[in-house]
């Protein structure tokens, strides 16, 4: 049972403020009454991938979705606390979030594309940000689809429709498309979770050659997904984060037991 850990642990490092991309300070989330996030405080590495693990429910998403506001769009959810980036807390009301998120992108868990081209799942939005001359949205769906590790499949066909594409053709045109929009930090949530596991080792490779020039939170409910791909692990529990450290080390000499139970699969 959970009920043996003592909860009070923590092991938490600090990253060396000159290399952190994005913070939290005390940030808490509330649905209604019920706090789903209490209180944390983490910091993510520049040109890092840092995994988000924990079991179902214990609020990995909801911290991931805070960090570029998207639960905003939810009615009854509260956030408090500072989320900090480039030296501002994106958290104050006065922030436009809609260009904050042009700068801290996101893909869900479920492949989402329009139901337009290839070409326009790109320029479509890169179009409504005011981009309009023809040579540079080409330009940019290239190289987006580039860096996604998709453009040698698709050059030929971008005017089908990107719902013809595989699951993880699919996964990885939403990952361009965020590209697209030129962020700093690009937020998973579990991208690979419906994927066969090649698509899924594609979209794997194609987050490990990102990281050069991008920051990277993934949440993923896969161990072995986690031990793969990221730099840092933050081990999640009932909206708290227990550890946090170096992936090697999370799963080879975590410092709490929980952790270890958890990576272990012993959990429970």
């Amino acid at each position: 049972m959970t009920e043996k850990y003592d909860w009070s642990q923590r092991h938490l490092i600090d990253i060396d403020k000159e290399k952190v991309a994005l913070s939290t300070e005390d940030l808490h989330v509330f649905y209604g009454n019920f706090e789903a996030i209490k209180g944390v405080d983490l910091a993510f590495e520049k040109n890092k991938i840092t995994a988000l693990i924990g079991p179902s429910g214990c609020g990995k998403s909801t911290y991931l979705r805070s960090l570029n506001r998207m639960n905003d769009m939810i009615d009854t959810c509260k956030v408090t606390g500072a989320i900090n980036y480039e030296g501002v807390d994106i958290n104050k009301k006065d922030i436009n979030v809609y260009e904050m998120r042009k700068r801290i992108g996101m893909v869900f868990q479920k492949p989402n594309p329009f139901s337009k081209s290839i070409y326009e799942n790109i320029a479509f939005p890169l179009r409504r940000h005011g981009i309009k001359k023809k040579a540079e949205l080409d330009e940019l769906v290239e190289s987006s689809l580039r860096q996604a590790a998709l453009w040698d499949q698709v050059k030929d066909e971008l005017h089908k429709s990107a719902l013809a594409l595989s699951g993880g053709q699919q996964q990885r045109l939403c990952i361009a498309r965020t590209i697209a929009m030129k962020p700093d930090i690009i937020l998973l949530d579990e991208p690979a979770s419906a994927l066969d596991p090649i698509s899924t080792s594609q979209v794997e490779e194609t987050l490990l050659k990102l990281k050069e020039d991008y920051t990277i939170a993934i949440v993923t409910h896969s161990m072995a997904q986690a031990s793969r791909i990221s730099d840092y692990t933050a081990f999640f529990y009932l909206g708290d984060v227990i550890e946090y450290d170096e992936t090697r080390k999370i799963f080879t000499t975590p410092k709490i037991q929980a952790t270890e139970d958890y990576v272990s699969g012993h959990f429970g």
